[in-house]
C-alpha cells in the first residue's frame, strides 16, 4: 500500500514526482503546484508534467455530484475544504520546522555574543585596575595625552564633598572684584538704547545651516571676541561654527549621537578659546583649535551623567564648565585640567535648565515642575527655592540672571515669564505673551537693560523695570535661541535652518 506524502493516507489517484519520487495525491499535488510551483517535500522546482500516474487496482471513479444541493455534492465540497487544510497544514509545518531551526541559532548567537562581552568586561575591569595600581605605586595621576587626543572625563572627581578649596578661593576672587565693579558700572558709550531697540530690522541672514534632515538648530552662541563668528548646535548632531563676516563654516564638529541641547564659548585672554557643546545623547565635548593644522578636534569627553543633559554655562571665572541634567544632578569641571571638581546629590527633580549667576557664586536649575532651586556653588546646599504662584504646573525650560546680579528671569507659565528679585527672593513682575505663545529660551542682555523671549510664535524684546514692549521679530516662526549681539545693537536668532540677525535702522 502507498500512502500520499501531503495527507498521509492512500491515495484515490497516485501520481508519482519523477524529480523526487514521492508519490501525491493528484489533486492535492496538482493544487499545490499551481499555487507554488515547487516539490512540497524538496522544494524543487515542479510542473504538473513531471508528474507520472501509477496504475492502481480496483480503479474506481467518485461519483459526479449533481448540483451543490445534493448530498454527493456536499461531500464533494467537504472533500475540497478538507484537501485544503491538508495543504495549509502541511505547509505550516514546513515553516514551523524552519523557524524552529531559525530560533536555536539566534540563541546560540546571543549565548555567544553574552559571554563574549562578559570576558571583555573582565579584562577591561582587570586592566584598568592594574593600571590604577601602578600609577599609585609610581606616584602618578591621569593627565591629558601631549597629541592633544580625545580624552573622556568620568566620574573620577569629587562627588557629594563640595568644592575643593583652591577652586573655592578662585570663585571667591570673582565674586570680590566682579560685584564691587558691579555696582558702579554703567553702560558703555555707544550702548543700544530703547528707541534704537524700537528700530531693529533684518539686516542679516545665513540660511542652509546644518543637515536638511533631520533640520533645526537647537542653540546658538556668539562670541563677544570675535562678534562675527558664532557657534550652533542643532538635531542632525552636528555642532558648527561660523564666521558671518566672510559667510563660511569654519568649522563642522561631529562627535554627538543625539541631537544638541547647548553650545557656549570659553574666551579667556591669553588662552586657548574652547568651544563647548552638551547633548541629549548624555555626554558633552570640549573642542578646541589644533595649532599644527588649524582644524577643531574634540579634545575631551564629558560622560558624568546619567541622563540627558539639559543646560551648560561657563562660570565667570573662565575656568570652570557647569552642566545639569536629567538625571537630577548637576556638575562643575575645571577646564585647566578637565577633571570633574563636584557633582551634586541627586535632587528629588530633574533638572531641566541651568543658569549661573555672574558673580560666579549661585547657580539657579529648573525643573519640570514649575519650580526653580538656587544653590551655592561653593557648598552644593539649597540656598532659595523659587516657586511661582499657583496655576497649570510647566517645565522650567530656560532661565537667564541680568548682568547687575539682582534680578534672574524665567517662564512662570507656558505662556509668560516672570521677573525674580533675588534680594528677596520673589517675583516682582510677571509678562504675558499670548494665550498660545510657548516659551522656548529666555535671555538678558549685557547691561541689563533688555530682556527676551523667543517662542513658537517670533520673539519679543522687553525693557527691563518699565516692562515696555519694545520690538517683536519673526512673528509666526518658530525662534529656538535668542542672543543679544555686540553693544546690545543686534538680536541674533535661530529658526529653523536659518540665523538671521537685526539691527537698529
Amino acid at each position: 500500500m502507498v500512502f500520499c506524502a501531503i495527507s498521509g493516507e492512500p491515495p484515490q489517484d497516485p501520481v508519482v514526482s519523477v524529480k523526487s519520487g514521492h508519490i501525491y495525491e493528484r489533486r492535492l499535488i496538482t493544487k499545490y503546484i499551481t499555487e507554488n510551483g515547487t516539490d512540497p517535500v524538496t522544494g524543487d522546482k515542479l510542473e504538473e508534467s513531471d508528474l507520472i500516474e501509477l496504475k492502481a487496482s480496483p480503479k474506481t471513479a467518485p461519483p459526479r455530484p449533481p448540483t451543490h444541493t445534493s448530498l454527493p455534492a456536499l461531500l464533494h465540497t467537504l472533500q475540497n475544504e478538507y484537501d485544503a487544510i491538508v495543504l495549509e497544514l502541511f505547509s505550516l509545518r514546513q515553516k514551523y520546522n524552519s523557524i524552529r531551526q531559525e530560533l536555536s541559532y539566534a540563541l546560540y548567537s546571543q549565548d555567544a555574543a553574552t559571554r563574549v562581552v562578559a570576558r571583555l568586561i573582565r579584562e577591561r575591569d582587570a586592566a584598568r585596575e592594574a593600571l590604577a595600581n601602578v600609577q599609585a605605586s609610581m606616584g602618578l595621576s591621569p593627565s591629558a595625552p601631549a597629541d592633544g587626543g580625545d580624552v573622556e572625563m568620568g566620574e573620577n572627581g569629587a562627588a557629594e564633598e563640595g568644592l575643593p578649596a583652591a577652586v573655592v578661593s578662585q570663585i571667591d576672587e570673582t565674586h570680590a572684584a566682579l560685584s564691587s565693579a558691579r555696582k558702579k558700572r554703567k553702560p558703555p558709550t555707544g550702548y543700544a538704547t530703547g528707541a534704537e531697540i524700537k528700530t531693529l530690522t533684518a539686516k542679516h541672514t545665513i540660511p542652509s545651516l546644518h543637515s536638511a534632515s533631520p533640520a533645526g538648530i537647537t542653540s546658538l552662541a556668539v562670541s563677544r571676541v570675535n562678534p562675527s563668528q558664532f557657534l550652533t548646535g542643532g538635531n542632525d548632531k552636528i555642532v558648527q561654527l561660523y564666521d558671518r563676516s566672510t559667510d563660511k563654516v569654519l568649522a563642522t564638529l561631529k562627535g554627538h549621537s543625539k541631537k544638541i541641547n547647548h553650545v557656549a564659548f570659553r574666551e579667556r585672554e591669553g588662552e586657548k578659546t574652547l568651544l563647548l557643546s552638551a547633548g541629549a545623547d548624555k555626554i558633552a565635548k570640549i573642542w578646541s583649535q589644533d595649532e599644527a593644522s588649524g582644524e577643531y578636534i574634540a579634545n575631551y569627553t564629558l560622560r558624568t551623567h546619567k541622563g540627558e543633559i539639559s543646560g551648560l554655562a561657563v562660570h565667570p571665572t573662565s575656568r570652570l564648565a557647569v552642566y545639569s541634567s536629567l538625571d537630577k544632578t548637576y556638575s562643575i569641571h575645571d577646564l585647566t585640567n578637565f577633571t570633574q571638581v563636584f557633582r551634586s546629590a541627586p535632587s528629588d527633580e530633574p533638572f531641566t535648565s541651568l543658569g549661573v549667576h555672574p558673580d560666579g557664586t549661585l547657580i539657579a536649575a529648573g525643573t519640570p515642575t514649575s519650580t526653580i532651586q538656587i544653590f551655592d556653588i561653593r557648598t552644593g546646599a539649597i540656598a532659595a527655592t523659587l516657586t511661582p504662584s499657583e496655576g497649570t504646573p510647566f517645565t522650567v525650560n530656560s532661565l537667564a540672571f541680568s548682568e547687575n546680579g539682582y534680578h534672574m528671569l524665567a517662564p512662570d507659565s507656558l505662556s509668560s515669564v516672570s521677573i525674580w528679585d533675588l534680594r528677596k527672593t520673589k517675583s516682582t513682575q510677571s509678562i504675558s505673551l499670548g494665550e498660545n505663545f510657548k516659551v522656548n529660551r529666555v535671555t538678558y542682555d549685557q547691561s541689563a537693560q533688555f530682556l527676551g523671549v523667543s517662542g513658537n510664535h517670533g520673539a519679543k524684546i522687553f525693557a527691563h523695570k518699565s516692562w515696555e514692549e519694545l520690538v517683536r521679530v519673526e512673528e509666526g516662526s518658530d525662534i529656538s535661541a535668542l542672543v543679544f549681539g555686540e553693544q546690545g545693537k543686534e538680536v541674533w536668532a535661530a529658526s529653523g535652518r536659518e540665523v538671521k540677525i537685526w539691527g537698529s535702522a
